[in-house]
């Protein structure tokens, strides 16, 4: 909802979630699931920012009712800088519906190991996020795949929850002509997939980057190493 205000249609959003999960669940192939994503506001908390956590729950709940009504079989609440934040996404959707909600974050490697935007470290998070019952954890987005391998490895370190890891394509780059490319090629991407599932993934996809070939690649290399 607080993203859609910057196009005028805030108003829009439990419409268009519900929209987008029926659209999904009319075209799902047979066994399929439907997952309902929820990214990032884009805006911080105070002191950082303007917000208060009752308004991002606000937001967030709007959202998590319309893809519930569309009959999401699950909420994914996915590249979450902020573990305030992913709390209150998981507080709002809870509060709208009972379908399962998983949460990924998304964090930077730095020397020290890996942490949000917001400084929160893969130990805090998972350790806050398994404290809350979530039943699926995970990470998605900033990191290149064979940085995801390093992290899932940490992370099973720290959890016995099930994981979800979804790396991606290396870094982006903009064109002078406006094309936006990643530095990671399918090859390269592919390689450290094994690595990842082997370091305690359970569920394996793909982000920023990668595209349909990816998870046919992806897919039948998880087929096999599992």
């Amino acid at each position: 909802m607080i993203k859609l205000a910057s196009h005028g249609q805030d108003k829009k959003c439990y419409e268009l979630n519900k929209a987008a999960a029926t659209i999904a669940n009319e075209v799902k192939p047979r066994g399929g699931f439907v997952g309902g994503s929820i990214g990032p506001t884009g805006k911080f908390l105070k002191p950082q920012g303007e917000y208060t956590e009752p308004e991002f729950e606000e937001a967030y709940a709007e959202q998590a009712r319309g893809l519930a009504d569309g009959k999401a079989d699950f909420l994914l609440i996915e590249t979450q800088y902020d573990l305030r934040e992913a709390l209150c996404a998981l507080r709002a959707a809870r509060k709208v519906t009972a379908v399962p909600v998983f949460v990924t974050m998304t964090y930077n490697r730095v020397p020290r190991g890996f942490f949000t935007l917001m400084g929160n470290s893969a130990a805090q998070c998972l350790e806050e996020l398994e404290k809350e019952g979530v039943p699926a954890v995970g990470a998605n987005c900033t990191l290149d795949s064979s940085d995801m391998a390093d992290l899932v490895k940490v992370m099973r370190e720290k959890t016995g929850l099930p994981l979800i890891a979804q790396a991606n394509a290396g870094k982006p780059s903009l064109s002078s002509g406006g094309e936006v490319s990643y530095s990671q090629g399918l090859e390269n991407y592919l390689q450290h997939i094994p690595k990842i599932i082997e370091n305690g993934a359970n569920v394996v996809g793909g982000c920023c980057g990668t595209n349909p070939d990816y998870i046919r690649r992806m897919a039948v290399i998880v087929k096999k190493e599992g």
